[in-house]
């Protein structure tokens, strides 16, 4: 387990050993923070579905090979309409699944660059070897795109333990192609930034080190080279959570997550500044409240908001942020977002 300061403990709250009731709104308004609103949105992240060519032990997606959730051209062209009619709106993030799986990728991040925005892919690596990828590095270098990679350890059996035999091996060879091509190199507008997981019920380490390590393993026994590491807490959801309560470990790391609460995050949390969008259009505060089916909604309203009932994302802002005990994974620690530790 990574070594931390104990920011919080919560009255009220259950540490190690405790009962499953942790509430997260109740620690927001100890921290004077409630409800969680929304500020300024600058980040559209889009699930494109959960088809994926993986089926990771921690995914909170529960994506993988056989899955059929995938988004259809109609919704790929509402996401571009709402991106024109919302200047506020400097990134589309691309997320899955396998993001590069879906077929209305490339239509989604060349429209998305003709409209002047910052386009990222999060990439798992091993895609760019699927059949029918060939072509697709060179077309993330045409475009700028930024790559955001998993790579959960820089050894062969923690890797692929976690994503399955033989990734770590794929992974290596993508990150050299992305290399050749000009990716993650010093001074190369080419973004390459890579993501670490806990192999566990655990938290990260700190984010500094572990990105000192990483560089430092990777470029001795690869001459691998990335801009930033990005340190993401497991989120005790879906498959993962499947994960712990198989091995008795749930409530223990729900209270590890609840007693390492960290008050100091709460202004920087990706859902203040970020709207989710699932692969059949609906809005969520997150992506992980999209996988828990938790919709974004207005005032008095009956149904989840979708695309197709906003005319801007501008609209969305200021409004109340839906919690729930999985939004301690954020807060604990030095934070955790799609862009790696908060503090």
């Amino acid at each position: 387990m990574a070594t931390l300061p104990q920011f919080l403990n919560l009255p009220g709250l259950p540490g190690a050993g405790g009962n499953s009731r942790h509430d997260f709104d109740f620690a927001l308004r100890e921290s004077g923070v409630a409800p969680l609103r929304r500020g300024k949105i600058t980040t559209l992240q889009v699930n494109v579905g959960k088809l994926c060519n993986q089926a990771c032990h921690h995914c909170h997606v529960e994506a993988g090979p056989r899955r059929t959730e995938v988004m259809t051209s109609e919704t790929a062209r509402r996401v571009l309409e709402m991106l024109s009619a919302s200047p506020g709106v400097e990134v589309l993030d691309l997320t899955g699944g396998a993001p590069e799986l879906n077929p209305n990728f490339a239509t989604l991040v060349r429209e998305s660059r003709r409209l002047g925005r910052h386009v990222i892919d999060r990439c798992n690596l091993t895609v760019l070897f699927e059949p029918g990828m060939e072509e697709l590095a060179q077309f993330l270098v045409a475009h700028q795109v930024e790559l955001v990679c998993s790579l959960p350890c820089y050894t062969t059996g923690n890797v692929d333990w976690q994503r399955g035999s033989g990734v770590f091996e794929k992974s290596v060879e993508a990150l050299r192609l992305l290399n050749r091509l000009g990716y993650g190199q010093a001074g190369s507008p080419l973004i390459l930034h890579l993501v670490y997981n806990p192999l566990g019920a655990f938290l990260p380490p700190p984010q500094g080190q572990l990105e000192s390590k990483y560089r430092e393993e990777l470029r001795r026994l690869f001459g691998i080279e990335f801009h930033r590491l990005f340190t993401i807490t497991n989120m005790p959801i879906k498959r993962f959570a499947d994960y712990l309560r198989r091995r008795g470990e749930y409530e223990a790391y729900m209270s590890l997550l609840v007693n390492y609460f960290n008050p100091e995050t709460l202004p920087h949390l990706m859902c203040r500044s970020l709207i989710s969008v699932a692969w059949d259009g609906k809005l969520y505060d997150c992506d992980f409240n999209q996988m828990l089916e938790m919709g974004l909604t207005k005032a008095r309203a009956v149904a989840p908001l979708t695309l197709w009932d906003v005319d801007a994302l501008e609209e969305l802002e200021g409004l109340p942020i839906a919690t729930g005990s999985h939004c301690f994974g954020c807060a604990a620690g030095g934070g955790s977002s799609c862009g790696g530790a908060l503090r």
